[in-house]
């Protein structure tokens, strides 16, 4: 069993190290606790709202047989750049040569056909107004000369037929941008319309597409004007958007495309920007975090996120006065702006606020404040 005085002095101990800092540090007759205070950054502000969408080509095309063969020759790398007009694949021609030929001949064969029965209606023509033929005969040699033209343009557009299919055993990239890899290696067999060879897709520039909510729009169409023009690039408004890997926005784009309607499922509207990307770093599929100016410009008042304590569902600061005492400032938060956080109201923006030492300060006590200033921006 312990004896009465060492119970008394686990008490004692205990007692010491239960008592706050905030005591401690201003017990009496002792110097008052040493803080730093700054006066709040004012200046013109936007606040800006973000959301995450994810950057989509412009064109995205998938290369596919135009004409059944096989496929002779592949004459691009994978994942190499193309120029529209590049050709890419080459299909057996001579199946479609010979087929060229022979239309050729065909067309050949039709027109002297035409110049026989155009020569032979002439002649009954002439005969004709000297009486030494019959108008039925003058007319079949019409006909038949009729015929002869219309086997020419069938000849013709047999001609042409037979030309794009050879032309198509000449694959080419109908877009420039980025290949993906083959699909079909040489010696295969390819179909019309079914078999995909692959795929290309354009980088710059680049779409970045995203959605936000029915309440955000109306607000955006008052301060980015958005939608609101005749054509929807008279009104495009400028934005920013960083990558995932980044920490603020690097890319700059146009919001130049707002969706005709709110969805009724999800009640979003689809919003899209156009992003210059000419080294090509960007790529489609990848997400990204767009910021939006969410207000009008106006004079903010901003602190730092360690100056603001939380005072059970209440946001404050604390103010010192001209002779060090301390006082409490209920404040309302908004977004952050360069590093800081907003004070929408509270503050008016000449006040020593306790930017540092937080935990040494309380309501009605003095404070020893050493003044700073803070930069316009934190990185």
């Amino acid at each position: 069993m312990r004896k009465p005085r060492q119970i008394l002095r686990l008490v004692t101990v205990g007692l010491a190290i239960l008592m706050p800092l905030s005591a401690q540090a201003q017990a009496p007759g002792g110097p008052p606790p040493k803080v730093t205070t700054a006066k709040p950054v004012v200046r013109e502000i936007v606040e800006t709202d973000t959301y995450t969408g994810r950057f989509e080509a412009v064109d995205y095309v998938e290369v596919r047989a135009r004409v059944t063969g096989y496929l002779e020759k592949v004459l691009f790398q994978d994942g190499a750049t193309v120029k529209k007009g590049d050709t890419l694949f080459i299909i057996d021609r001579r199946p479609y040569k010979a087929a060229l030929d022979q239309a050729q001949a065909a067309l050949t064969s039709a027109k002297a056909g035409l110049t026989f029965s155009q020569t032979d209606l002439e002649r009954a023509q002439t005969l004709s107004r000297s009486g030494n033929i019959s108008e039925q005969v003058t007319d079949q040699r019409r006909q038949a000369s009729q015929t002869a033209q219309a086997n020419v343009d069938s000849a013709e557009a047999a001609l042409r037929q037979a030309q794009l299919n050879y032309d198509f055993t000449e694959v080419k990239a109908p877009v420039s941008g980025r290949i993906s890899r083959r699909l079909v290696t040489e010696g295969n067999i390819v179909i019309t319309d079914q078999t995909m060879l692959t795929t290309i897709v354009s980088l710059d520039p680049i779409y970045f597409s995203f959605t936000v909510d029915e309440r955000s729009f109306l607000k955006y169409q008052s301060t980015l004007k958005i939608g609101m023009g005749a054509t929807q690039k008279q009104n495009a408004a400028p934005i920013m958007i960083a990558l995932t890997n980044e920490a603020k926005p690097t890319r700059k784009g146009l919001l130049d495309f707002v969706d005709n309607r709110v969805d009724n499922a999800t009640g979003t509207v689809l919003l899209r920007a156009t992003v210059e990307n000419p080294d090509g770093f960007i790529k489609p599929g990848l997400f990204g975090i767009v910021s939006l100016p969410a207000t009008k410009p106006a004079q903010g008042v901003l602190l730092p996120d360690e100056a603001v304590s939380a005072n059970q569902d209440k946001r404050i600061v604390y103010v010192v006065a001209e002779d060090g005492s301390v006082a409490t400032r209920d404040v309302q938060l908004g977004p952050k702006v360069d590093g800081y956080r907003v004070i929408r109201s509270g503050l008016k923006g000449d006040e020593n606020v306790v930017v540092n030492g937080l935990a040494r300060v309380r309501p009605g006590a003095k404070v020893a404040a050493e003044a700073t200033t803070l930069p316009p921006a934190r990185t």
